[in-house]
């Protein structure tokens, strides 16, 4: 007999979905631990401080446990430090999953932020592809280039295998925008990784994902 709750056999728990990664290159040095089924605490200590601002909301609207620390070479500029935390947020969001089953792996989400909205649509389909629709009206938020965003989304859907689109259909305020997509991936994310009871086994007809 299926548990209602968690789509397993009775008796059985559901596994926790979690993992870490300790990367280290001659660029940057990170260790991040990511569990799906949180509650929202983040702690997160980068060189990076809109990235943190990011990740920390992040953290709290997909109700997810995220732990971060990472340094890098920021006397060239923020590009390694920001691209290597998504390419770790990613692998550990992989390997929590497992083998997905159970998941609704489908989602779409529209955040607006005052004058900014923006979408998020998530596969987690084992397919890692990546569009990207956003224009800002400045190239920087404070020290922060606008262009590492994309990066950052970019390497995230790679590592995790996922189909990611963003889409900021409007807004005049750089940093709204921005923050409308880490949101809206938030809620996206939360709702295609949650684990729906009428789903038995992998939500595919090839079996796998």
């Amino acid at each position: 007999m299926a548990d209602a709750l968690n789509g397993t056999s009775t008796g059985e728990q559901q596994a926790v979905r979690s993992a870490k990664i300790d990367r280290k290159t001659n660029e940057t040095n990170i260790q991040l631990s990511f569990n799906v089924d949180g509650s929202g605490i983040s702690e997160i200590e980068t060189d990076v401080p809109f990235l943190n601002h990011m990740l920390d909301l992040f953290t709290k609207h997909g109700q997810f446990d995220l732990k971060v620390t990472a340094n890098g070479d920021i006397d060239v500029d923020d590009h390694h430090t920001v691209e290597d935390i998504g390419i770790c947020l990613g692998s550990t969001l992989r390997e929590a999953l497992g083998d997905k089953r159970g998941i609704k792996r489908y989602a779409s989400v529209f955040i607006p932020m005052d004058e900014a909205l923006a979408q998020v649509i998530i596969d987690i389909s084992n397919r890692p592809h990546f569009e990207y629709r956003a224009q800002y009206p400045s190239a920087q938020v404070g020290s922060f280039t606008t262009e590492l965003v994309h990066e950052f989304l970019w390497k995230f859907a790679l590592e995790a295998r996922i189909t990611l689109h963003v889409i900021v259909h409007y807004g005049h305020n750089t940093h709204h925008m921005i923050e409308a997509i880490f949101k809206a991936l938030a809620r996206a994310l939360d709702e295609a990784t949650s684990i729906d009871p009428r789903v038995k086994g992998v939500p595919s007809t090839k079996g796998v994902l």
